[in-house]
């Protein structure tokens, strides 16, 4: 699919974006087709992103709203617009910027949807066998639950960011910033299994279809690198397997690890150090508790609330 065509305004921006913050590619197409759509409804006005008014801003902003987007939509679009005109006016390619005032589209907030614990052990128990696939499979999943990875970080793992001995990985996150995670012992134990004999070897192709393929850690059936859509399609063919009801994606693992270690009485930052998060606002979401957890808590630790014997 052809990339939109921007204003050179626009171009500078997202060119800024990649080489000076490492924004990742598939941000930046995000970006791009934000910014797509907000200069066409701009030339409909005769005008470019450096002529942009407040008023320009303010009514793309309710277009948005009353075509029915979600308000995530609204300001994920919202903080498009702001970082442009921010940027146009730092390089004075405008005279001013016409988000300044626009009032923020919050978006409401969602809790991360975790799986019960023995839900993870059922799915991570559904993925049996000797075979290389199954091997992969248990692998793929245990190292998802086990370090909390983004499915990006995982598909584009290298055997070089494995370090077996001391049991850590090196995961590169959103703007390719690298952090080291631990890797527990069942999960060190599935990537042994799947690297040993009867294992990735069998998945080697004969000659690699693409340069990098070589070094990918998890491979699929023609011998190159998992895809986003091929872990998606491991994790819900585990679920199916092991009963689950609802649908299960690899993000739901992830919340799943920071979910079950702050219950189990981790650190808000060393789980924030896990995932990779640069806020830890975001990391905060996976400590809202669930009404029955909250009531024991209270129950067994507050003077007053206790029954007497």
């Amino acid at each position: 699919m052809p990339q939109a065509v921007l204003s050179t305004e626009a171009e500078e921006y997202l060119s800024w974006l990649a080489v000076e913050r490492g924004r990742a590619a598939l941000t930046l197409a995000a970006y791009r087709r934000d910014l797509a759509a907000y200069e066409t409804a701009l030339a409909v006005g005769g005008r470019r992103p450096g002529q942009a008014s407040m008023t320009d801003v303010e009514e793309y902003v309710a277009t948005l709203r009353s075509s029915a987007k979600s308000a995530s939509t609204v300001a994920r679009n919202l903080s498009v617009l702001r970082g442009l005109h921010r940027f146009l006016l730092e390089e004075d390619l405008a005279p001013s910027d016409p988000t300044a005032d626009v009032a923020g589209a919050r978006p409401a907030l969602r809790l991360p949807k975790a799986l019960s614990e023995p839900d993870v052990t059922a799915l991570l128990l559904a993925a049996g066998g000797s075979g290389p696939r199954p091997r992969r499979d248990r692998a793929l999943l245990e190292f998802l639950y086990g370090t909390g990875a983004r499915i990006s970080e995982a598909v584009g793992l290298d055997l070089a960011d494995l370090a077996a001995d001391e049991r850590l990985v090196r995961l590169y996150g959103k703007g390719s910033k690298e952090r080291l995670v631990p890797l527990g012992r069942l999960a060190a134990d599935a990537m042994d299994e799947w690297l040993g004999p009867g294992g990735r070897p069998e998945l080697v192709p004969a000659r690699w279809a693409r340069r990098g393929d070589s070094e990918a850690v998890f491979l699929n059936a023609r011998g190159g690198r998992l895809t986003r859509q091929g872990a998606f399609g491991v994790v819900r063919a585990a679920a199916k397997r092991a009963g689950l009801s609802y649908p299960v994606s690899p993000h739901a693992l992830r919340h799943s690890c920071a979910t079950h270690m702050l219950a189990h009485g981790a650190d808000i930052r060393v789980v924030q150090e896990l995932l990779g998060h640069v806020s830890i606002a975001t990391t905060q979401l996976y400590t809202k508790v669930s009404p029955e957890h909250l009531r024991a808590a209270y129950e067994s630790a507050h003077p007053r609330a206790r029954r007497s014997a």
